[in-house]
């Protein structure tokens, strides 16, 4: 009863706003968004600057973000895109560099970018396999927290909100590696949320269920069709069943999500892990 009368509340709040203006959660801050050159990144970075925020992209391909921060600055939005390999630590602080130098601040960190890894048993994945999933999903999470860190406790504010996965939480086969590395993001996200607390920092994850849109799910369910021997349309449609919605997610769904986690209406939250999944979980 409490939880729906907030939510009404939260509703009628942004109604009456929207007849005085739009409403902008993120007015006047800056933000990083890893793996921001397309899907659940894009849709991100675009919601975060129609909420007012400069936006900074970062991804390897330097077409995809350029294209975003393009998007983004024809709509009347402040973005800048940084081309770089978050597997390298010297090119995690060279995307922290570029942003206070273009906009003086970071108030938010998306770590979004990952890759799904080989689709395989464990007996058959390299090491080499397994520390590039974890390199690029977990280790460069931390790389980038510890570079803005200091920024944000010196401020007393700033969110950090780290796009884990529904395989963090529930088993799958032929995804040691991804799993792994998103089940470790959830560890890094309550840690730091345990030492950034009292500090005026927020740090929270999201757990995306299939997201069926991005690229990253189209290989992987190509892959899947593959090794089970079946149709890739059929694939679909059947892990689709396991979700109680019966679909996948959006990108923009995602987004919506993360803009209310780093948003002050999420001001009481913190060291969470929230499902984006249609339900997925509880099926």
């Amino acid at each position: 009863m409490f939880g729906c009368g907030g939510m009404v509340g939260w509703q009628i709040r942004r109604r009456e706003d929207s007849t005085r203006g739009k409403l902008m959660l993120l007015e006047g801050q800056v933000s990083i968004i890893t793996g921001g050159g397309r899907g659940i990144g894009r849709a991100i970075a675009q919601r975060f600057a129609k909420e007012g925020a400069a936006v900074v992209v970062t991804a390897r391909t330097a077409g995809e973000i350029e294209a975003v921060a393009g998007e983004i600055r024809s709509a009347g939005g402040r973005a800048a895109a940084v081309a770089a390999d978050i597997a390298r630590e010297d090119d995690c602080a060279r995307i922290v560099a570029a942003t206070r130098e273009k906009f003086d601040r970071i108030d938010i960190l998306v770590n979004n970018a990952g890759i799904f890894g080989p689709v395989k048993p464990a007996e058959e994945i390299t090491a080499a396999e397994w520390d590039e999933a974890l390199a690029i999903n977990l280790r460069a999470a931390f790389l980038l927290a510890r570079l803005v860190l200091p920024e944000m406790y010196a401020r007393g504010s700033g969110t950090i909100l780290n796009i884990s996965s529904l395989a963090a939480k529930a088993a799958f086969a032929w995804e040691a590696p991804y799993a792994a590395s998103k089940a470790g993001l959830l560890g890094l996200t309550r840690c730091l949320a345990a030492e950034a607390a009292r500090k005026g920092v927020r740090v929270n994850a999201i757990c995306p269920g299939p997201v069926f849109e991005t690229n990253m799910s189209k290989e992987l369910g190509l892959e899947l069709s593959r090794r089970m021997g079946m149709d890739p349309k059929k694939q679909v449609e059947d892990f689709a069943n396991t979700v109680l919605q019966g679909r996948g997610q959006t990108a923009e769904e995602i987004a919506a999500a993360a803009v209310f986690l780093v948003s002050s209406e999420a001001s009481a939250i913190t060291g969470q892990a929230v499902n984006v999944d249609g339900g997925m979980a509880f099926y």
